[in-house]
């Protein structure tokens, strides 16, 4: 008898197992749309895309060398529609108490259930001559993280 239930035991995960392993994982979805906050603390909003994918919003950066106050700024961008679970994007900030811009490109991911932006940006200042374009372009990386709702 325990050889017989050993047997059917065996048989059963041998009939079950090829169909546990194709079943396919499906990606948690991971939407742009929403408030975020990156590793320097920086506060950016995206609002929903519209049907080609394009998205607009502001950013409020916590960090500048402009001497002049820090104001939330326009931002517009557009994610690829091809893989809408974890999408590639991009987007233009045009910095309203500066004279620069700054274009970022990334991916959304989620990771360990949470949604991550990570980017990476270039901010074009401008300059007086072209003698100083060396100086002009800075490079760098940013994660976000969406922000908690906010309770009422």
């Amino acid at each position: 008898m325990v050889h017989a239930t050993s047997f059917l035991l065996v048989l059963s995960l041998a009939m079950v197992a090829p169909v546990l392993s194709t079943k396919k994982l499906t990606p948690a979805l991971c939407v742009l749309a929403g408030n975020w906050t990156n590793d320097l603390g920086s506060n950016m909003t995206i609002n929903p895309m519209d049907s080609k994918c394009n998205f607009d919003g502001t950013y409020l950066t916590a960090v500048a060398e402009s001497k002049n106050k820090i104001k939330k700024s326009p931002l517009r961008g557009s994610q690829n529609c091809t893989d809408k679970t974890q999408p590639v994007f991009g987007f233009t900030v045009n910095w309203s108490f500066s004279d620069s811009i700054t274009v970022f490109t990334g991916q959304c991911f989620v990771d360990k259930g949470k949604e991550v932006l990570k980017t990476m940006w270039l901010l074009r200042s401008h300059q007086n001559s072209i003698k100083d374009y060396w100086n002009a372009t800075k490079v760098g990386t940013n994660v976000f993280t969406r922000q908690s709702p906010q309770k009422e």
